[in-house]
């Protein structure tokens, strides 16, 4: 079962040999992110990597991080406790993600009931998932302290990641906003730039919820309500950042794997409701007349994200429980912790990307793609220029038109090993016949595209070729042993003396 609060987390990794405590004096500005940096790029506390996961990346990430004496701050900081595939796997309550693809394959595409019993034998499972969505409650631990005029951000202890950086950043938050038409929940991960002591950048792509919330608030000529949280269950950071599809709460999702509702706690200053087990929680409202210059940011591509105009959000109450734990989380040259979160999502949503795109065989994001710069795919190909289809079919669906590198193998191919993938494309791809160039979005973190948040993309047909696809030669076969003398040297392995 996944954890009611990120405490009970920190223990239960503690007692399995996933966490060290750090009790040396640490600055939370550089040398936290140092420290983290080269244990995420440590080998795992005994990871065990999925089966369809490269093994040479999967035993990276070393332990989770406790710093229990913090300058500047009472506040322990807890870092990298999402940072390896076991402590993801704890985190989320299952033994593989395998077994959360499956549920998530039930919920998306359940078995409709035929007959009367059938019906019968299925409210269970309907009743379980009324239960998913969130349940607001009248108190919560999350607001054991409440501070509202003295309230200080720069009493938490807020790190600054890279020498470069505008300044400190809160990193690892669900941002909370309502839509002002509906009243609609959203929760997004985005970072919090410190600037006062009750003001701070609100950082949000364009084609992010919150964004969108905020071009609401805005037209109406109405401030926007906001709470940023740290902590909760342990479910509630990986549901934050998951690419849902327009209309799926990420709430009712952090309850489905919760295997329960979220409870919430109305905020005390602002008319939100926030988990009632977080750690620590920040209220106010954003200013939708005034923007600040936010930025420089060391970013999940490896490099910095240039500074540049957004709004400021003010501070009206800071709560949080007794003796919180404060959470943060860095981002850079991969692996780091975001890595294991992408890494679970591309498990856990094959099932939603093979209902949007049937002919998805599998698929897989290298590590070195930084989850937007590339996607390998495998198909079962049946007619000619499949593959293209496809590659329109990727850039179409959600976010992932961000993608700025699609390839395409056939379903004999392990898309989980990268030198087979490359292999397959530089054995099978004619430049001018098999490649398509297209202009559309990409990731506003991409600095390589002409403007922001638009450029180029490219998807390759690394798929043998059939009539029908241009101007195709017979594809010779690959060599293999027969199997009769594989099963032969098999046996006698042991004979020559190896």
């Amino acid at each position: 079962m996944p954890f009611a609060d990120l405490q009970s987390f920190i223990s239960a990794l503690d007692e399995r040999g996933q966490l060290k405590r750090v009790s040396t004096q640490v600055d939370p500005v550089l040398e936290i992110t140092e420290i983290a940096d080269r244990v995420s790029k440590a080998p795992a506390a005994g990871d065990v990597p999925p089966p369809t996961t490269d093994p040479v990346h999967g035993t990276r990430g070393g332990h989770g991080l406790l710093f229990e004496n913090v300058t500047g701050s009472d506040m322990p900081v807890a870092i990298n406790l999402f940072g390896s595939y076991e402590r993801m796997r704890i985190a989320l309550g299952c033994e593989s993600f395998e077994q959360l693809a499956d549920r998530v394959q039930q919920l998306v595409k359940p078995e409709i009931p035929t007959t009367l019993m059938a019906k019968m034998k299925k409210l269970p499972d309907l009743v379980k998932l009324a239960g998913f969505g969130p349940k607001v409650v009248k108190r919560g631990m999350c607001q054991e302290v409440v501070k509202t005029d003295g309230a200080n951000l720069f009493d938490l202890p807020v790190i600054q990641c890279w020498p470069d950086d505008g300044g400190k950043y809160i990193t690892f938050a669900g941002i909370y906003t309502k839509d002002p038409e509906n009243g609609e929940r959203n929760v997004g991960m985005y970072r919090v730039q410190l600037f006062e002591p009750k003001m701070t950048a609100m950082h949000w792509h364009m084609h992010h919820d919150g964004a969108r919330h905020y071009r609401k608030y805005k037209a109406r000529g109405e401030k926007m309500p906001l709470a940023i949280v740290l902590g909760g269950e342990s479910v509630l950071p990986y549901a934050a950042t998951c690419p849902l599809p327009p209309d799926v709460s990420e709430l009712l999702f952090a309850g489905f794997l919760n295997n329960g509702g979220i409870e919430l706690v109305p905020c005390k200053t602002i008319p939100i409701e926030v988990p009632a087990n977080a750690e620590i929680v920040i209220e106010g409202y954003v200013d939708i007349d005034r923007t600040i210059i936010e930025g420089p940011f060391g970013d999940h591509t490896g490099f910095y994200s240039a500074a540049g105009p957004y709004p400021t959000f003010n501070v009206t109450a800071i709560t949080h429980r007794k003796n919180p734990v404060y959470l943060t989380t860095i981002v850079g040259l991969p692996p780091q912790e975001d890595y294991y979160l992408g890494k679970v999502t591309e498990r856990i949503f094959l099932p939603l990307l093979k209902i949007l795109i049937p002919d998805i065989v599998d698929y897989s994001l290298p590590m070195w793609g930084a989850f937007h710069n590339c996607i390998f795919i495998k198909i079962k190909k049946y007619y000619p220029y499949q593959a293209r289809k496809v590659i329109s079919s990727v850039w179409g669906a959600g976010q992932m038109m961000f993608t700025k590198v699609v390839i395409v193998v056939d379903d004999d191919i392990d898309v989980h090993d990268e030198q087979e993938v490359m292999f397959h494309l530089c054995a099978n791809v004619d430049w001018r016949r098999d490649t398509v160039i297209v202009d559309g979005p990409v990731d506003i973190l991409d600095h390589a595209s002409p403007f922001e948040g638009a450029g180029s993309k490219i998807g390759i047909d690394a798929t043998r070729k059939m009539p029908g696809e241009g101007e195709v030669r017979e594809y010779p076969p690959i060599i293999e042993m027969s199997d009769a003398i594989k099963a032969k040297v098999t046996e006698r392995w042991a004979e020559y003396g190896f």
